[in-house]
């Protein structure tokens, strides 16, 4: 028998996990998908990274992402690599991105942080404790490892559940509908499907095969269901939260309308607020 397929209980009922659900909730209450917008945590620098969290959490997010820079983001497509090269020259680092974390925390304690990274940052050669401390105090409710599957998981989710986090697995569509399902009930406050075979990045148009995708991960998902990759448009938006998505997140357009130079809060806050408003069902 599989790692995947032992009796693990996952992190769905820590309190982070509760903290994600009712963000679900309140958005189903209104009749739309929860709002997931992404930063990236350093850039183009630290202080307006800051400023750009701030505005766009305001510009009705239910939950934000963050990104956490990283040398060899394997997920990241072609702008949110830019971003994190950026912000990897500005100075950004690890311990850095902990402490706007926490500043973001203690500025929007009613916004739920799901900070994103991958299996060398947050867990290195350990078990990951120290790192997930540091994020629980800083007001984060969950973590997704991007390159971290349910069948290497146990151990860290062990540690999530002792500081009260929820760790956040990933589908795709090439993932088998029973191990979907599998992964489902390990995910804790939500699960992630990725919308495409493929990297992040902003798409003209979503895959045609997107509404039956998420039909069938929502049939086998205890947790709510939230898209990603290649969301880019309100118009995409609409379509994710009219197949009955349950959330919406939208990365590399964001950091795209932030400019070149990554400094244009107006124009990605304006964005933030366009994609909000799509989310109505």
């Amino acid at each position: 028998m599989s790692a995947l397929a032992t009796s693990i209980s996952g992190t769905n009922e820590t309190h982070g996990a509760r903290r994600l659900a009712a963000a679900f909730d309140r958005a189903r209450g209104e009749a739309r998908a929860a709002f997931i917008p992404y930063v990236v945590a350093g850039y183009p620098d630290a202080e307006t990274s800051v400023a750009v969290a701030l505005a766009i959490a305001d510009a009705g997010a239910d939950v934000l992402e963050i990104g956490l820079p990283y040398s060899d983001p394997l997920a990241d497509g072609a702008t949110l690599q830019r971003a994190s090269q950026v912000a990897l020259g500005a100075g950004a680092s690890l311990e850095g991105s902990l402490r706007l974390i926490e500043r973001i925390g203690a500025e929007r304690p009613n916004v739920p942080l799901v900070p994103m990274g991958y299996a060398n940052q947050i867990i290195g050669g350990g078990d990951g404790e120290t790192v997930m401390r540091r994020l629980a105090s800083a007001g984060a409710a969950g973590v997704i490892v991007a390159d971290l599957t349910p069948d290497e998981g146990g151990a860290f989710e062990a540690v999530a559940r002792d500081v009260g986090m929820a760790v956040v697995y990933l589908v795709a569509p090439t993932t088998p509908s029973d191990r979907r399902s599998r992964i489902a009930a390990r995910s804790g406050g939500f699960l992630y499907c990725v919308s495409l075979i493929g990297l992040t990045g902003a798409r003209s148009a979503l895959a045609p095969e997107v509404r039956d995708l998420v039909a069938d991960v929502r049939s086998v998902s205890p947790v709510p269901v939230a898209v990603g990759f290649g969301i880019s448009t309100p118009e995409h938006v609409a379509a994710i939260a009219k197949a009955d998505a349950d959330g919406v997140v939208v990365a590399s357009a964001l950091v795209d309308a932030l400019g070149p130079d990554g400094r244009d809060v107006a124009a990605a806050t304006g964005l933030a607020r366009q994609l909000r408003e799509a989310t109505t069902r």
